[in-house]
């Protein structure tokens, strides 16, 4: 009752791997709201919890932080994901039956849903919604004394078709950068978060970047096809998509992005291509309780029918980038990168001690844990771990700043001195009294060539001001911060 008439792979080590690597990715995910959500939406965050929820209903946005809302309950939540996801690693929420696998990985779904859907602008990155809808199929997987449903297998397949060739699609229909061959002539320099290994791939000769580019397009629109077919055909389509997920987490940091796209390409594989896992766990005789079979039934009903508007926003001209249609985030779509900027711009933050602003006030420059800062410092690795802030700088140096409201509390906070969000930068310039004046610099950022002799990754050009000098002293920034707090 579990397997497509065409199928006939054993998915006992499929699922084995598979729980794991859907545990790290959760760990990753909680570790950094350990680390990062109350700075960013907790009760005086950045962008605080309450603002997402003003004008939204439980329903328009369910989860436990609707009613339960300190930064005391986040905190609490954030670390019993942790705690969850190592158990749900060791593999004990596997071995005592079918209520500790399903309360398990329930609980772990319901609480990140709650981070989502109250972290804002924080949390809408397109790897959130593709943990919650991978999460919400891993509760049906079941535990290790329980047959692996193989609709469920095919359902995660299901989920990688739609990531790539929605990722594949989206380039293919938005920049003509993608379909001239030309977009790696600047993606490495203009990424959200570049690495060092990014600084090497940028000057790269341009026949490689355009082999590059069509190797994305062939990988993304092509390949994506081989998920759907058994067996032999699904490896190969895995294995090509492992491949180029390795290389892009060589080239950049795109958070669990691509780590958690490869644990995707692993229901590829069926036990005959994963026998060399079969010493790390005993398989014993298998049971296939019917609640289990209907419930796998009404999974694969329910995302059949939530399929559609995905399904159609792939085959639309119109096609949307990422997004989710309901407020559980089930069935999603995604893409990424179907616009390539050609050059990289960075808000420079600086603030100065000094009583007054002339031509002789000394500014010292706040430091980022990953973006693009001093020209000395090698971009960092830090996939799969990935710091928020950084990329919401990243979206906020392509427009002007009252276009990203939380940009002025990160000003009027830098100026109080709050711990929480000098948490996320790396350097505090003024650690023994928050400096008097902040203004932000738009820079123009690009890498160094080859031999260049001042050592540097990158050279910088001031282009304009971002935000003009501000002090908790002036009136009508105290006035514009107060309404931005209390909104």
């Amino acid at each position: 009752m579990f397997a497509w008439p065409w199928d006939s792979g054993d998915y006992f080590l499929t699922r084995f791997l598979l729980q794991r690597a859907m545990a790290f990715c959760y760990l990753v995910a909680f570790l950094i709201a350990v680390n990062q959500f109350c700075a960013l939406a907790g009760e005086k965050g950045l962008s605080p919890v309450h603002h997402v929820f003003r004008d939204r209903g439980f329903w328009d946005s369910p989860g436990l932080f609707h009613f339960f809302r300190s930064d005391a309950i986040f905190q609490a939540a954030a670390w019993a994901g942790t705690l969850l996801a190592l158990f749900a690693l060791s593999g004990y929420s596997e071995k005592f039956g079918f209520a500790v696998s399903l309360v398990t990985w329930s609980a772990l779904w319901v609480l990140y849903l709650s981070f989502v859907n109250a972290g804002g602008e924080f949390y809408g990155f397109g790897w959130e919604l593709l943990l919650l809808e991978a999460g919400f199929l891993t509760i049906f997987l079941g535990p290790q004394h329980v047959a692996p449903p193989v609709l469920v297998i095919w359902l995660f397949r299901w989920l990688l078709f739609r990531l790539m060739f929605g990722a594949g699609m989206i380039k293919w229909r938005g920049d003509e950068c993608w379909r001239n061959l030309t977009c790696m002539d600047y993606h490495y320099e203009t990424q959200p978060l570049p690495n060092a290994f990014s600084w090497s791939l940028h000057h790269l000769p341009k026949g490689i970047h355009r082999i590059e580019t069509a190797f994305t397009l062939f990988v993304e629109i092509a390949v994506p096809f081989g998920f759907l077919f058994p067996n032999r055909v699904a490896w190969v389509a895995g294995l090509i998509t492992i491949v180029f997920q390795l290389f892009i987490i060589l080239s950049g940091n795109l958070a669990w992005l691509n780590f958690f796209t490869i644990a995707l390409c692993i229901p590829c594989f069926d036990d005959r291509a994963l026998a060399w896992l079969s010493g790390l766990v005993t398989k014993g005789e298998l049971l296939t309780p019917v609640a289990h079979q209907y419930g796998v039934y009404a999974l694969t009903a329910l995302v059949v029918a939530l399929s559609y508007r995905p399904a159609k926003n792939l085959l639309s001209s119109r096609q949307v980038m990422i997004s989710s249609y309901d407020p559980f985030h089930l069935v999603n779509t995604y893409g990424m990168f179907g616009g390539i900027t050609t050059e990289r711009r960075e808000v420079v933050i600086e603030g100065t001690s000094s009583a007054k602003i002339d031509a002789d006030t000394v500014w010292k420059e706040y430091d980022f844990k990953a973006k693009p800062g001093d020209p000395k410092r090698a971009p960092p690795f830090i996939a799969p771990y990935y710091y928020k802030l950084d990329w919401q700088m990243w979206f906020a140096a392509m427009s002007p700043y009252w276009e990203h409201p939380w940009v002025l509390n990160l000003a009027g906070k830098l100026l109080e001195g709050d711990r929480a969000t000098l948490s996320l930068m790396a350097k505090n310039p003024f650690p023994e009294k928050p400096p008097r004046f902040l203004r932000m610099e738009w820079y123009e950022y690009r890498f160094t060539k080859p031999g260049d002799p001042s050592g540097n990754w990158w050279s910088r050009t001031r282009v304009e001001e971002y935000l003009d000098p501000v002090s908790l002293d002036n009136p009508r920034f105290r006035e514009a911060l107060s309404q931005i707090r209390s909104e």
